[in-house]
């Protein structure tokens, strides 16, 4: 994993969209597009900070990730309602924009399915620790064995791998190349566009990288991304990049099952009781409420980040969609019939 000090990898050419924003070729922006454009810089600005972990105990919880999904889904949103407001039409738009669009959706819908399959494998394992305490609550020695048991199962399916996951990386990779802006000419509606675009890909990029490690247990997805000092977000951006990562790699050099917090502390609990359980002795209900309230917490936070995955994959989606019927709209259908983009769109319009 890169450090907060190290410079950016070599396949990070960053554009610097401020320098394309701001240069004497670029058209005039008016009182009303400069309006747009801070407002809605000024709101990323606010939605990263958020983010900020105000301590370490808060970095990688499931807490933070459904906090950080919901984050992505109103930035996302907010885009959205920058593109209503600019009063740019898909008719105006460049191809090589819809190009760049629609790709980008794509690979972050095959990112969003990638970790719903990781939540739900996870949510698949919670039923192995009920199991387990079901057995455990009889106290009878026939039932601590397949307690016993389920928990030897619950931890071969917890450090059992994702391939989906393991795929996370190549995509974050890709997408890390998409984040060169592509050249607008005598429009300073695309500029505008464009530069805020520059923003949340920034943002969904790294967050999507904290996940990806988080859930296949390696550094290698976390990303560490450089961004101008010019724009209003970039503060807010690396401290919460140089945060995160700093305490993720601490995570990664220490033995533990898995980096998530929630996770780990079930863990904790499975260890604590499972000598006990291999000598067959009887456990009482105070010993095992540790596990039992950790175990409840993990799920529900994992059924909350699900809900809030879900909900980006349809923003995602809903948005491919749009901008489909738009171009149809506008006699675009011929042209689409042999496109790979209406094959990508035929291909997500559900889980």
């Amino acid at each position: 994993m890169a450090r907060p000090q190290d410079p950016p990898r070599g396949f990070f050419p960053f554009g610097n969209p401020f320098k394309n924003l701001s240069s004497s070729k670029s058209p005039l922006l008016s009182a009303n597009l400069l309006s747009l454009l801070n407002n809605f810089e000024a709101n990323l600005a606010v939605s990263i900070t958020k983010l900020v972990p105000k301590q370490k105990t808060e970095i990688l919880t499931v807490s933070w990730m459904k906090q950080a999904m919901e984050s992505l889904c109103e930035t996302h949103n907010g885009i959205k309602t920058l593109i209503t407001d600019l009063q740019l039409p898909v008719s105006d738009w460049e191809d090589k924009w819809v190009d760049v669009y629609l790709d980008i959706s794509v690979k972050l819908l095959d990112l969003c399915n990638a970790f719903s399959s990781e939540l739900t494998r996870l949510n698949q394992g919670h039923l192995l620790l009920q199991f387990a305490l079901h057995n455990l609550d009889t106290n009878s020695p026939q039932n601590l064995s397949k307690a016993q048991s389920s928990l030897d199962s619950w931890r071969q399916h917890i450090a059992s791998k994702n391939p989906r996951i393991e795929n996370c990386r190549a995509i974050l990779s890709s997408l890390v190349q998409t984040l060169n802006l592509p050249k607008v000419k005598n429009s300073a509606k695309g500029k505008v566009l464009m530069r805020a675009l520059y923003g949340v890909k920034v943002k969904t990029l790294y967050i999507s990288g904290v996940f990806a490690a988080a859930f296949s247990g390696s550094s290698q997805s976390l990303l560490y991304l450089t961004v101008s000092n010019e724009l209003p977000w970039a503060q807010s951006f690396m401290e919460m990049q140089n945060t995160m990562n700093s305490e993720i790699k601490s995570m990664f050099l220490s033995d533990r099952l898995t980096v998530l917090k929630e996770l780990e502390a079930v863990d904790s609990g499975v260890k604590k009781l499972y000598p006990a359980i291999q000598q067959g002795s009887s456990l009482d209900s105070i010993s095992m409420q540790p596990l039992k309230d950790s175990a409840a917490e993990l799920s529900n936070g994992l059924d909350l980040v699900s809900k809030e995955v879900d909900c980006f994959f349809k923003i995602l989606l809903s948005g491919r969609d749009t901008l489909l019927e738009n171009l149809r709209s506008i006699g675009a259908s011929t042209a689409l019939a042999t496109s790979p983009r209406k094959a990508a769109g035929k291909n997500y319009r559900g889980f």
